[in-house]
């Protein structure tokens, strides 16, 4: 990946487990327990030019930033900021206001991606607003955000995060 310079995204599939939901429990934890697992090592000492992308707003990462930036104090590792924010990123793919309001405030809009899905993990329209539970667009377009984080959110951050692909738009002119 580092050879090619492309980034990876750490998304799960079923789990085996029929106690936990897939795409309420199993996704969920898994994306937490991929976040913790980042912190606890040091991958991105050996490789800085490494990239991952954590879906589903990274799961209860941003809601429990302050224990994960105590973890890495208490377990003698590197600030969070500075250990894995360089090379970890996470999408929007949260299906509610609230979610990505609490994602565009506690994580640095430099490494949030816009991600929405057409066979999303909530198939239906959400009886509350009338719009689908996964068009995730709307809830960046009402995030109380300048516009520059806007534009960054939905691309110009993806063209940090994927570099070849920002190359083959700039020759292209765009």
């Amino acid at each position: 990946m580092v050879e090619l310079d492309v980034p990876a995204m750490i998304h799960v599939s079923a789990s085996c487990n029929h106690n936990f939901h897939a795409t309420g429990a199993h996704y969920m934890n898994a994306d937490t327990t991929a976040f913790m697992q980042l912190l606890q090592g040091n991958l991105f000492g050996d490789f800085p030019t490494l990239r991952f992308i954590i879906p589903h707003g990274g799961g209860a990462v941003p809601y429990h930033w302050g224990r994960y930036r105590g973890l890495a104090d208490m377990l003698k590792q590197p600030s969070v900021d500075t250990h894995l924010m360089n090379n970890v990123f996470f999408d929007t793919c949260v299906y509610h206001q609230p979610g990505i309001d609490l994602l565009v405030d506690v994580i640095d809009n430099k490494n949030i991606l816009f991600g929405s899905e057409m066979i999303g993990a909530v198939r239906g329209i959400d009886p509350q607003t009338g719009n689908y539970f996964d068009d995730t667009k709307r809830y960046i377009d009402a995030a109380k955000i300048s516009d520059e984080e806007r534009t960054n959110i939905f691309s110009k951050n993806a063209r940090t995060v994927f570099p070849r692909l920002d190359a083959k738009l700039k020759e292209r002119g765009l």
